[in-house]
């Protein structure tokens, strides 16, 4: 099923009693936070606090917090199942560069009508305010006792290649300064940054649109690793199976998701920064404060009842974890083009998808999980991933208690690990210098004599299959519940 609009799937989680109505007033400073902390923990319904404290837009969070939803917000059943509809669009005879089956899937002309489609009239500008507008008409929460004000959490940040035109949209957070500017918290290796690195080589202004709200799968493609080359909306049209539709903006040369709940736009000017954070970060830790770039407000467009959306993010699981979650599904068919080597993957929530990933793989000679972790540090956003583990094929990935009883079991630490170094995410605040410190690579595949083990390796322990099957038929002979 493809929902136009956030409201439409608001109304699809309705039905199927994931929506939880909170009628009575909620502050959006620090105790909306902890009611969706609590649900998230508990791996509850989406939330919609209908009277923030103070202000008169309803605020929806935890839409996409479990794989279930997630998975309806993508029109599939499975997250998996989006993959496998990538995988099965790709020619044999494409390139074997993983970016460059991509970028060729995207050019089929099978799939043009999903281009981004642009319209004139939009319900993100049922409203248009250019003159008397200010953030603090917004329940923007302040997620965290310790940070550094309020942000905007779930914004869609549009920019655009000034060379090219290609447009970008990415998910980068906003700490509201005042009612007309914000921060703009784009990491180093985001294309959002890259945008403003050459506004910044050429000494010119750089327009920006954020847009709040929007289509769900519009919004979790804005937190897809494409590579450059790839549009959000287009990608989010594919994965919609038909176009998103765009409305030029009011103030700047952007086009904007026509059915976004809000609109705001404006520049960066490159030459400013200023103090944002501390966050309470994804990581289950604060980031600490660091000048960025300054987002200046020039116009809000909106619908005449907006709904305001946002998210949490904190100690794992969250809501972010489910979003983290889709891009592995989604991306581990085209991964396996690359390496046909890897069975399955698997970040787990704890490793917050940079620090860690479990790989199975079908080992065919010595060294070969040596060559799978460094072949996955050198893909797209893999290369921040501080911790790779390997093992056989036959393990589970998604049994985080199977990998680690190959890992304490089978790993001789002199052999088996792997330390080197690498860009790491902004994030790690264990790394003596930000972004960039060390990886560990752990090879727990069984081993073999010619990679130096000269002992015999013994088997697992297994009952045979004529006892399982005899206990299975006189399971109820015994009196066990």
């Amino acid at each position: 099923m493809v929902f136009k609009d956030l409201r439409e799937f608001i109304a699809f989680l309705e039905k199927k009693n994931q929506l939880v109505r909170v009628g009575v007033e909620v502050d959006p400073v620090l105790e909306m936070t902890e009611i969706a902390d609590r649900v998230m923990k508990a791996n509850g319904s989406a939330l919609l606090f209908e009277k923030p404290k103070g202000f008169d837009y309803p605020v929806l969070i935890n839409t996409f917090g479990s794989y279930e939803r997630m998975s309806w917000a993508l029109g599939v059943d499975t997250l998996d199942d989006a993959g496998r509809k990538i995988l099965g669009l790709i020619p044999n005879d494409v390139p074997t560069n993983l970016w460059d089956k991509v970028g060729t899937l995207m050019k089929m002309k099978d799939i043009a009508g999903i281009f981004p489609k642009v319209v004139k009239n939009a319900s993100c500008q049922e409203v248009v305010e250019t003159d008397c507008f200010s953030l603090d008409s917004l329940p923007i929460l302040k997620c965290w006792p310790q940070d550094g004000g309020r942000f905007i959490t779930l914004p869609l940040v549009i920019t655009k290649d000034s060379k090219s035109g290609r447009q970008n949209v990415g998910m980068y957070r906003l700490q509201v300064y005042d009612g007309r500017t914000t921060g703009m918290h784009w990491h180093l290796h985001h294309d959002g940054a890259e945008n403003y690195r050459v506004h910044q080589r050429e000494g010119t202004p750089m327009e920006v649109a954020v847009a709040l709200g929007g289509d769900p799968v519009t919004i979790y493609a804005a937190t897809a690793p494409l590579p450059h080359m790839i549009g959000e909306l287009l990608f989010a049209g594919f994965l919609r199976g038909e176009p998103v539709e765009v409305v030029r903006a009011k103030t700047v040369d952007l086009m904007v998701p026509a059915h976004a709940e809000f609109i705001l736009e404006g520049y960066v000017d490159p030459t400013e920064t200023r103090l944002e954070g501390p966050f309470g970060d994804h990581t289950g830790y604060y980031s600490l404060a660091e000048d960025f770039p300054v987002f200046h407000l020039t116009a809000i467009t909106r619908r005449k009842n907006p709904i305001y959306p946002a998210t949490i993010v904190g100690k794992p699981p969250m809501e972010d974890c489910y979003m983290g979650k889709a891009t592995e599904r989604i991306f581990l068919p085209i991964l396996k083009t690359q390496l046909p080597e890897v069975e399955d993957i698997n970040m787990p929530l704890e490793g917050v998808f940079h620090n860690c990933v479990y790989v199975s793989i079908k080992k065919s000679y010595p060294g070969h999980a040596l060559k799978v972790m460094h072949g996955l540090w050198g893909l797209g956003q893999m290369m921040l991933a501080k911790m790779i583990v390997i093992v056989d094929e036959s393990v589970d990935v998604q049994d985080q208690s199977e990998v680690l009883w190959k890992i304490f079991n089978n790993v001789d630490p002199a052999r088996d690990i792997v330390i080197t170094k690498g860009p790491l995410d902004v994030l790690d605040h264990s790394a003596p210098q930000p972004r960039f410190g060390s990886k560990m690579g752990i090879d727990a595949t069984k081993k073999w004599p010619d990679e130096g083990h000269n002992r015999e390796w013994p088997d697992e322990i297994e009952m045979n299959e004529i006892i399982k099957r005899l206990v299975d038929g006189r399971w109820k002979d015994y009196g066990i519940k």
